[in-house]
């Protein structure tokens, strides 16, 4: 572990904790699991969900003098609460204890539950929209002004509030051997660019920073929206919107209990001028169908996409300590950019950390096999290959439906064009890490084993059945659902993210996008965002908006 970075000082000295500050200077947060009766509560506008999206918006329209309400579902946490420790992180700070599921149980998905959403456990990597994706969606969809340069100053903005720039600390061993089996090969790689301020290269940033580094919205934006008078509102499940004509007229929401598991009884009932919607791609989509909001062309949760997530195991004689320093500091694009959108699919490369828990879920085999696996622990390195979707006819994605109670469930078909992007980045992250020097690779795929060598692997990839169930697919990228495009044949939601049909709701998530990214998509929502919750401020208030800096 590089303790370089790492200041001497004791832990809970490293930066003030905001939220306990902020609680005790007397910010209006009210934790619903304690109410003891039914509430009503008005604002100018009311935003449900306070990740990437909901925050950005929360401390921009705050700075422009609205009275903003922020609904959550999840509960206030803060440094004091993130123990470096797996089995209270998952079921605290993420959706269904870190086991949301695909409604085939083919892909498991990370999401965040908590204030400041994903952003609170995500690992800190930051990419600018891709030009070929913004490329694709003016194409079409007719997003003619998403390019680069229109959302350029909108990045900037957002890169310089939340602190995003190069990590130029050196890599941990689990990142490195990316970056030296690559160049072996003659694959370019190029340091991440993160979301962190004073950070102490600790590498638990999946489970909360215990140090305040990440300049996640728990401890930027949703503050700021609080000093500037916002309220927030904990164990909320915003349930459904009754509308009056075209419009909104009010939002009712459930009291979850101190689990955030089961409803209490009491009811919330919210009104406002305007309402923003930042629950994210699965749970933005299905509280819309929840409510039975308008959808004349059925479009409403249907093209849903993940990055189908694919991981690789490389056994190395050296210790690799993958859960010691940033966890993502290398990657590379070099198969994204041998890949033109309408040829085979596409796939970015990067290492994830590596936890206990984490990594016992996610490896295939049981018993004696998977015990011999997990006592290598400190030797293993991990590659994934984040699969770009939703740019070919045979890359349809997935739809948000509603079970039996009113939950959302994701349905995501994998295709045959998309297997043949598992097979081949399977081969792709086997053979950079023979190239980095593994003793073995074992591809996360049932039928697989610890292959020696890379022919062997090679040989080994090539004649495994490829479907769900059998191979491991994760995803903690979830996009799509309330498409955007201004065609309300195309998009349920306008390119400045108003709802088609409805007066008073916008749309600030990752839920917009046309299609997956192609890279980790936090940035690319902050800076969305940031200019949809701008012109929506500027709408409301008829003043400029203000512009944030850290």
């Amino acid at each position: 572990m590089n303790t370089s970075n790492i200041p001497l000082t004791p832990l809970s000295g490293a930066i003030p904790d905001p939220i306990q500050a902020g609680l005790a200077a007397g910010w209006a947060v009210t934790d619903c699991s304690r109410l003891e009766a039914d509430r009503t509560l008005e604002a100018d506008v009311v935003i449900i969900g306070s990740g990437a999206g909901g925050g950005v918006t929360a401390e921009l329209l705050s700075l422009a003098g609205l009275k903003v309400l922020i609904v959550e579902e999840g509960a206030l946490k803060s440094s004091k609460d993130f123990k470096m420790r797996e089995a209270d992180a998952y079921p605290a700070l993420y959706q269904e204890s870190a086991a949301r599921k695909t409604r085939d149980k083919g892909i498991n998905i990370l999401q965040g539950r908590t204030v400041g959403g994903t952003t609170t456990v995500n690992w800190t990597t930051s990419f600018r929209t891709p030009a070929p994706t913004l490329a694709f969606w003016a194409s079409q969809f007719g997003l003619t002004d998403y390019t680069p340069a229109a959302l350029a100053p909108w990045f900037a903005m957002m890169e310089q509030r939340l602190s995003i720039s190069e990590w130029t600390v050196p890599p941990n061993q689990n990142n490195d051997l990316l970056r030296v089996g690559a160049a072996r090969l003659g694959i370019p790689t190029a340091a991440i660019h993160r979301n962190v301020k004073g950070c102490w290269n600790l590498g638990y940033c999946g489970m909360g920073c215990p140090t305040n580094a990440k300049q996640s919205m728990l401890v930027t934006t949703i503050p700021s929206a609080l000093n500037h008078g916002a309220s927030l509102l904990t164990r909320a499940r915003a349930e459904r919107f009754i509308f009056s004509g075209d419009k909104i007229d009010r939002l009712e929401c459930l009291a979850l209990n101190a689990a955030g598991l089961e409803a209490t009884g009491k009811r919330v009932t919210l009104r406002a001028k305007h309402f923003v919607l930042a629950g994210g791609a699965i749970n933005s989509p299905a509280l819309l169908l929840r409510s039975n909001a308008p959808d004349p062309h059925g479009l409403l949760g249907k093209r849903t996409f993940l990055h189908p997530t694919i991981i690789s195991a490389g056994l190395f004689e050296q210790r690799v300590d993958g859960y010691a320093g940033a966890p993502q500091s290398v990657y590379s694009d070099h198969f994204l950019q041998l890949a033109p959108l309408d040829g085979p699919i596409g796939y970015k490369l990067e290492a994830p950390p590596l936890h206990p828990l984490l990594l016992s879920t996610t490896m295939a085999g049981f018993g004696d096999q998977h015990a011999q696996t997990m006592a290598q622990f400190p030797h293993i390195q991990g590659l994934l290959a984040l699969l770009r979707d939703g740019f070919h006819a045979e890359a349809a994605g997935g739809s948000v439906a509603l079970d039996s109670r009113g939950a959302p469930v994701l349905d995501y078909v994998i295709s045959d064009y998309v297997w043949d992007g598992v097979r081949r980045s399977m081969l792709s992250m086997a053979e950079i890490q023979f190239a980095a020097g593994a003793r073995s690779v074992t591809p996360v795929h049932e039928q697989a084993r610890a292959y020696a060598s890379w022919q062997e692997a090679k040989a080994g990839i090539n004649a495994l059945t490829f479907k769900a169930l059998a191979t491991r697919v994760v995803s903690a990228h979830v996009m799509g659902g309330c498409t955007m495009s201004d065609d309300s044949r195309k998009g349920v939601v306008g390119a400045n993210g108003r709802y088609h049909g409805i007066a008073n709701l916008s749309v600030h998530d990752g839920s917009l996008f046309p299609t997956s990214i192609g890279a980790n998509p936090q940035l690319s929502i902050f800076g969305i965002t940031a200019r949809m919750a701008s012109a929506l401020a500027e709408q409301l208030t008829g003043k400029a908006a203000p512009r944030v800096v850290a």
